[in-house]
């Protein structure tokens, strides 16, 4: 009935975290979408992260830096949900099979932990992933077909500055862009990219868990030895919030320079069909053979396009996450 009762909160309490991290931090994950999207263009839509936000708000207003956001609203609930909570259960079975039930685990088996939370969350994240990059990069879309003709691979040659269609409404919605997918390449095309999210998952779940529990591990340490009681004399549920916040940021920061290159060419896959169509009968691209491209393109700078402000949102959104996840532990855990 523990067990249960804790899945019940890590879900709710995981939902409501990532619920309210994604209405912060959505316009960033815009921005890197569409520059990791023109790597592979000859020439560039913009030329960074604040020329992209600033062309988005001219072009686009507002509602061009919320383009997508109901699927990563769903997505950022089921995926914290989904990540809280295969992370407690893994915890529970690595005690189980270790001996150690009632102890806190030492951080190699945290990190194991947080992978296989990675990896199970992957499967959930990839569709409602997919669905947001397309629609986070229609209004390129639009500007590119109504300016060129569908082509085989090769030099894009879409000028810099386009201006996308003005009319938000003749777009399809999430919904729409998710039959759109299911009907043209059936149920198994939902999972278009899941190389490159489960990569990113496995190893960016080991390092955000681990890196956060390290820094809420050292800050109780600190503080106990400043009290001058026993460390064990404190657990999780002691952090302070501000404490939880900078255990966050710093895990974010982990979380995306760890293997920032296979969410690069996750997002250039999963965009493809909207900004370089291929030829009819032209194989789509392999994660590895998709990595070769964009590093024969721009070399290690394409596969980190986009990093810096990635890193950038991350920092506070990861910290909001933590703070809200254990705040609401604390008070109703």
């Amino acid at each position: 009935m523990t067990h249960l009762l804790e899945g019940v909160q890590d879900v709710t309490f995981g939902s409501v975290a990532g619920m309210v991290s994604k209405v912060f931090e959505h316009p960033f994950d815009l921005t890197k979408v569409r520059l990791q999207s023109q790597v592979m263009d000859h020439t560039a839509r913009f030329n960074g992260p604040l020329d992209c936000l600033t062309q988005t708000w001219r072009n686009e207003g507002i509602r061009g830096l919320y383009r997508g956001l109901p699927a990563p609203i769903v997505g950022a609930m089921a995926e914290n949900a989904t990540l809280f909570l295969s992370y407690g259960k893994i915890q529970h079975a690595i005690r189980w099979y270790t001996g150690s039930t009632g102890k806190e685990l030492d951080l190699p088996h945290l990190a194991l932990a947080g992978a296989g939370a990675g990896a199970i969350t992957s499967f959930l994240l990839t569709p409602i992933e997919l669905v947001k990059c397309k629609m986070q990069v229609q209004m390129l879309s639009t500007a590119f077909l109504s300016t060129s003709a569908i082509r085989s691979p090769g030099p894009d040659t879409l000028p810099p500055a386009v201006k996308p269609h003005p009319n938000f409404r003749s777009l399809p919605g999430p919904l729409a862009v998710l039959a759109s997918i299911v009907r043209t390449y059936g149920l198994r095309g939902l999972w278009l990219g899941q190389t490159g999210t489960l990569i990113r998952e496995t190893g960016g779940g080991a390092a955000w868990f681990a890196s956060k529990e390290a820094v809420a591990s050292y800050l109780l340490s600190r503080r106990a030895s400043s009290l001058g009681i026993s460390r064990s004399s404190l657990t999780k549920k002691d952090l302070q919030l501000w404490e939880s916040a900078v255990g966050g940021a710093v895990a974010g920061v982990a979380y995306n320079v760890v293997l920032f290159p296979a969410d690069s060419v996750k997002s250039a896959i999963q965009t493809e069909e909207e900004l370089r169509p291929r030829a009819p009968g032209v194989k789509a691209p392999t994660f590895w053979g998709m990595a070769g491209q964009m590093y024969r393109k721009q070399g290690v700078k394409g596969l980190y396009a986009g990093m810096g402000i990635t890193v950038a949102r991350a920092v506070p959104s990861s910290a909001l996450i933590f703070l809200i996840y254990d705040g609401l532990v604390k008070h109703f855990g």
